[in-house]
């Protein structure tokens, strides 16, 4: 994903240089974004300038010693919380001791000679006696500490429109020595409080949509930006409002990396999992993604902001999924132009089961791209910075008190208040809600992913989220 951010920023810089001959002081913020702003002002509407104006937060100099203050702080409390998840694993599944396995309990093959008394089968459990020699030394779920250290720890986020869902904090583990994974939920209470518990049950797992559907997870699966999905109806403990939908989605954030390559090497299996369809879906939708980048941007905000806002009241069922009409009369709408053939293989990719009805959100993903998980790992922390009772939504007024534009550079020369600022923030991201009190985090996310598509280094996008919420 930042591969595909980096040449799309090095075509962009490519074409803006033949056509504007003053350079702007500006050197890593993507530089069609301020070089060519004359030339197309009439292509822009007010508001999609007030949204370009958190772009002057990318000017701030870089400060190396606070940053690397925050960065080991931020270091310790990970290793600190990984070190957490690790033991409160072991200590679930080696807790039980061999002799209490109920698998003690089944009944055992019994030499001819041995005599069986009649009611010993229909008797209680609790009745029933079981010797010494009939109890097993080791049962089938024994497991060892030994077995349990080939695994690899990964981070994870729900992919959902849901705030209190997607900030959930997962970790999860796949054990190589008989291909099953676990996840775990962490949280924080406070400072010192922490609770550890399983989201999801230690077991095989396989695919549950796409090519490789109803094929068991296998080391390859596993890497940054892939996605683990999971059938709700299987796991009755997780929350109702992820339980609403047939499949829910876990997306990889980060990995134990060294602990993956290990374990690479001791494996059997391919190193690259790709099948050639996918390697080909792939690069169809990454085409239809780089045609739409080059429509979207500079007024990325107002564009995927509203097509989210549209695509929900298409929902008249509420059940995220829509047809192929719905969906190319949106991108009629919004001016979006995709040829027919690259509409038509995209569709048959995303309409895999041939239902004839795709979710709107993995459409979006899907043809318009995302940022990569680096960015939204820091939209997702402004956001629970701002989500003071972790509902999933935030009021417009925790927005104003928070929001802090005096480090603008527009503020500190003089050419606007801080007030101005805020005050234009606050305008474009109303116009993304569809509540005027209050901000979901699905529209927030929207908001953050417009002005991402205009910026080309993840550090420039880093300081335009982190620098007016002081994170």
């Amino acid at each position: 994903m930042k591969e595909g951010y980096k040449q799309y920023s090095q075509r962009n810089a490519e074409k803006t240089k033949s056509k504007i001959t003053q350079q702007s002081p500006r050197k890593k913020i993507d530089d069609k974004c301020i070089q060519g702003e004359e030339s197309i002002v009439g292509a822009l509407t007010t508001l999609d300038k007030k949204a370009l104006l958190q772009h002057g937060y990318a000017d701030i100099r870089y400060n190396a010693q606070s940053s690397m203050k925050k960065s080991d702080a931020e270091m310790v409390a990970a290793q600190r919380k990984k070190q957490t998840v690790a033991e409160q694993v072991m200590i679930d599944h080696l807790s039980r001791a061999v002799i209490s396995d109920p698998e003690q309990n089944l009944p055992t093959e019994r030499p001819e000679s041995t005599p069986i008394f009649p009611d010993s089968k229909t008797a209680p459990l609790r009745f029933r006696k079981r010797t010494l020699h009939e109890t097993k030394i080791r049962t089938h779920s024994t497991l060892t500490e030994n077995m349990l250290s080939h695994k690899v720890q990964f981070d994870g986020r729900i992919i959902s429109r849901n705030g209190h869902d997607a900030c959930r904090e997962l970790v999860g583990f796949f054990f190589a020595h008989d291909q099953s994974l676990t996840i775990y939920e962490y949280r924080q209470f406070g400072k010192n409080r922490t609770s550890v518990l399983p989201f999801i049950q230690k077991n095989t797992y396989s695919h549950q949509c796409g090519r490789r559907k109803g094929t068991q997870y296998q080391l390859g699966d596993f890497y940054i930006g892939a996605n683990l999905t999971f059938l709700s109806s299987d796991h009755s403990s997780l929350p109702e409002s992820i339980k609403e939908n047939t499949l829910f989605i876990l997306r990889i954030t980060n990995i134990d990396q060294i602990a993956l390559d290990s374990l690479k090497t001791d494996s059997v299996e391919p190193e690259d999992n790709l099948t050639s369809q996918e390697a080909n879906d792939r690069l169809i939708l990454k085409a239809v993604q780089d045609a739409l980048k080059e429509q979207l941007h500079k007024r990325g905000v107002r564009i995927l902001t509203g097509l989210a806002k549209h695509l929900q009241q298409l929902d008249k069922e509420g059940t995220g999924l829509l047809d192929k009409a719905d969906f190319k009369q949106t991108l009629q709408v919004f001016r979006l132009e995709v040829s027919e053939n690259d509409f038509e293989s995209a569709w048959q990719i995303l309409n895999g089961n041939d239902s004839g009805k795709v979710d709107y959100g993995e459409f979006k993903r899907a043809v318009i791209g995302e940022m990569n998980e680096y960015r939204k790992l820091f939209v997702r922390k402004a956001f629970m910075k701002l989500d003071f009772n972790k509902t999933g939504s935030v009021p417009i007024t925790n927005i104003r008190k928070c929001y802090c534009a005096k480090k603008h550079p527009q503020v500190i020369s003089g050419h606007s208040t801080e007030e101005e600022i805020k005050l234009s923030f606050l305008e474009t991201l109303k116009d993304a809600c569809s509540k005027s009190d209050e901000v979901t985090y699905g529209e927030f996310e929207d908001y953050y992913e417009g002005l991402s598509i205009g910026i080309v280094h993840d550090e420039d996008f880093v300081n335009i989220v982190c620098t007016p919420w002081g994170i």
